[in-house]
């Protein structure tokens, strides 16, 4: 007697993408690269123009610093684009959007964004990790604050910004704020 066994197999890559400004990349941002990197077998890290936004870095700098960061990540890639995270999902062959969430008013934005996103591309499927615990109060804007208020002078402000700042960019970010002054 014979068996003969079929294995169904989706040959459809799952492609993800991760958008925001990124202004500057955190330790919260690459908690949630790694994490992600392991669910899908493409992820792109779309550091987003927005105009409404006065950002700290430029985005060739942003660029540079995530892939320091991200580095050693294979199926990690990073990219910038000027217009809807849907058309670039839409370019990229992406089905799925990544959201980071830390607490309920975070949640009810990426709501919003969500039906919204759905309206637009109907195969967007956004998928949600809740921030580990240690990075629950870690956001750009914080970090932006610290660093404007001199906490880098010292050896343990540095220190504490590794808290904050991935420690393979930190001293890139420090040097970049430097030739800003």
């Amino acid at each position: 007697m014979h068996f003969c066994y079929f294995v169904v197999v989706n040959s459809e890559k799952k492609i993800a993408v991760f958008a925001g400004s990124f202004d500057p990349f955190t330790v919260g941002h690459l908690d949630l690269v790694s994490r992600g990197s392991t669910l899908f077998d493409e992820l792109y890290i779309l550091v987003a123009v927005n105009a409404s936004k006065k950002c700290m870095l430029s985005m060739d700098r942003r660029l540079e610093l995530i892939k320091k960061a991200c580095a050693g990540m294979d199926n990690v890639k990073v990219a910038s684009f000027e217009g809807l995270t849907v058309d670039f999902m839409k370019k990229v062959g992406a089905r799925f959007l990544l959201r980071g969430v830390r607490n309920g008013s975070d949640m009810d934005y990426e709501l919003s964004v969500d039906w919204n996103n759905k309206l637009l591309y109907p195969e967007c499927e956004t998928v949600y990790l809740s921030s580990s615990r240690e990075h629950l109060m870690v956001s750009s804007s914080v970090v932006r604050e610290l660093l404007k208020c001199g906490l880098a002078a010292s050896s343990e402000g540095r220190k504490k910004l590794k808290s904050y700042v991935p420690a393979s960019i930190l001293d890139d970010l420090i040097n970049e704020l430097k030739k800003n002054k």
